[in-house]
């Protein structure tokens, strides 16, 4: 079942009004990579009568009033990618695609969606029901934060936005309790996972430096971001307060991540794995072509990349999906209408992180100042690739299905780590389930880069590379690896760039095309070192590439 977005479908599904009506930057793709379908699904479950309106025009009132008033809250997301990121390139230059739009063109979504919808709603519907915000954008622009694009320290996005809540994080379990609070009328405030406004503070939580404080101290912002950052595992983080101008951002700690079978249960909900006729009619959806076949294995990444939002949004921790579960969603898919027997991806934000957990992290939290796999990989940290092995295996054997690929990125140093079975994992990547190449993202070659990105040395891609094509040799194969690289991070110079061609083409011996300019996106390490030209480790000043000329030539030297 679709969720509806038109009147006639109301009619069909004898809905005289919705409980929720979704909005969001994205078209609707009913599948469980688009976070609206997810928490649509997951409301419809619990028995709420859910309409979504996706990309709605901003200058009209025909999209944002078809489905008339929620009766209990609106639910509004820029989509899977911050709006400004989909919309702009690292230099400031309109991106004229958007794989999330029909037609692939981008002229659907607008910028600062999250801001830009709430106002349309509220601009057609006086003293409206709850406005609840949620998504990425929202996620990662919940506190006091520096805006890339505007080069400056905004408030939180609660505040500039005047919704009513904001939903933190992978929102499944947090969404249940808003809607069962505002329905039977009860003080949502102690809610898990949530933001909001306050006159006053609340007791017991700690208070961060102010919205005007660290817009005037970049130290202050140091400060701010290691409390923030420290405090997003459920298991040991405490609530934040910060004054954002005569009112305080209330963040109540974050929600209880989603046990296995609470995940195997939402990944169950019965999607279409389509985009809505309503929007499928405007056009072909790129992105469609991706998702429609995936299957997502774990949410959470233990990497920690320093340029990375996953640790913020979904979370250090990894948590699986019972292999039980993802097996059965695999036979489903071979009944689809649409599949030809190909799975275009198993992963999550990273291919080969399934099942590999830390008792630590699992019993107390995450670790507050020591990371998982950097500079060194934790010897607490459990590496094993032997139950993705079977689970690929058995994947494998499925009637219907010809081949599995893994369209994730691989975390290599985590293949090198497991003595055990990362080279059986290897040779079964190598065999079955990659065509022609296989991704992985070194990002730099320069140590003192690399260190500031928290990734790891370049001996470990040199030994990787040596095993892969060792590998290819053995069976006979002409397989290769696709390495995506950084240029302009905080920290490197015109002269690592330099050192990374020659590194390129002495030990890769190839012309790198997957070459990106760092983006800083809102609540990332990197871009704090961005903004500040301070490494927030120690506190010691670091070279910041800001020319936009010159940042282009940092990729034209690799690129050529």
């Amino acid at each position: 079942m679709f969720l509806p977005t038109t009147k006639e479908e109301l009619i069909k599904l004898a809905w005289d009004s919705l409980d929720v009506i979704l909005v969001s930057g994205d078209v609707y793709i009913d599948s469980p990579y688009d976070g609206s379908a997810v928490i649509g699904k997951v409301l419809i479950d619990a028995g709420y009568k859910v309409g979504i309106i996706s990309q709605p025009d901003i200058d009209s009132h025909l999209d944002i009033t078809r489905l008339g008033e929620p009766n209990l809250f609106w639910g509004v997301s820029a989509g899977c990618v911050d709006s400004m990121v989909a919309n702009y390139t690292a230099l400031m230059k309109k991106k004229k695609k958007d794989d999330l739009t029909p037609g692939g063109v981008n002229s659907r979504r607008p910028d600062r969606a999250v801001i830009s919808y709430v106002n349309l709603i509220k601009k057609y519907f006086k003293n409206t029901k709850p406005i609840i915000i949620g998504g990425i954008e929202s996620s990662l622009r919940r506190i006091a934060h520096y805006d890339y694009w505007s080069d400056s320290i905004r408030r939180s996005i609660l505040f500039d936005s005047k919704a009513d809540i904001l939903v933190y994080g992978m929102g499944e379990k947090t969404i249940l309790e808003i809607a069962g609070s505002i329905k039977n009328k009860n003080d949502y405030k102690n809610i898990r996972g949530i933001c909001y406004a306050s006159k006053e503070m609340k007791g017991g939580f700690i208070e961060l430096p102010s919205y005007e404080d660290v817009n005037k101290d970049k130290m202050k912002f140091i400060e701010m971001f290691n409390t923030f950052y420290k405090n997003n595992d459920p298991l040991n983080a405490k609530g934040l307060n910060q004054k954002q101008d005569t009112r305080y951002l209330i963040q109540n700690p974050p929600n209880f991540h989603l046990t296995e079978k609470e995940l195997d249960k939402i990944y169950d909900l019965g999607y279409e794995r389509k985009v809505h006729p309503y929007y499928a009619k405007q056009g072909k959806v790129p992105a469609l072509e991706t998702i429609q076949f995936s299957i997502i294995s774990h949410q959470g990444c233990f990497a920690d990349c320093n340029f990375c939002s996953i640790a913020v949004h979904q979370g250090r921790r990894v948590r699986s999906r019972s292999g039980r579960s993802i097996l059965k969603e695999a036979e489903k898919l071979t009944h689809h209408v649409d599949f030809k027997g190909y799975i275009n991806d198993i992963g999550g934000p990273t291919a080969n992180m399934w099942r590999m957990e830390c008792a630590i992290q699992s019993d107390k939290g995450s670790c507050k100042n020591k990371k998982c796999t950097n500079p060194e990989l934790c010897e607490k940290m459990r590496i094993s690739h032997s139950s993705q092995i079977e689970l690929l295996k058995k994947l494998r054997a499925i009637t219907g299905i010809k081949k599995v690929f893994i369209g994730s990125g691989i975390r290599y140093d985590l293949v090198l780590e497991d003595s055990e079975s990362g080279k059986k994992y290897l040779n079964e990547v190598i065999n079955h389930h990659v065509s022609g190449q296989m991704k992985i993202a070194p990002e730099h070659s320069e140590e003192k880069v690399l260190k500031l990105m928290g990734k790891t040395t370049a001996s470990s891609l040199r030994k990787f590379k040596n095993e892969f094509y060792s590998l290819n040799k053995k069976f006979d194969m002409k397989q290769f690896l696709t390495y995506y690289f950084i240029a302009a991070h905080p920290g490197c110079e015109l002269k690592d760039m330099i050192r990374m061609k020659e590194f390129v083409k002495k030990e890769l011996k190839l012309n790198p095309e997957q070459v990106q300019i760092f983006t800083p996106t809102p609540s990332t390490y990197s871009t704090l070192m961005y903004y500040t030209g301070i490494n927030p480790f120690t506190n010691e000043e670091i070279f910041v590439e800001k020319s936009l000329k010159k940042k282009a030539l940092q990729k034209k030297i690799i690129t050529g």
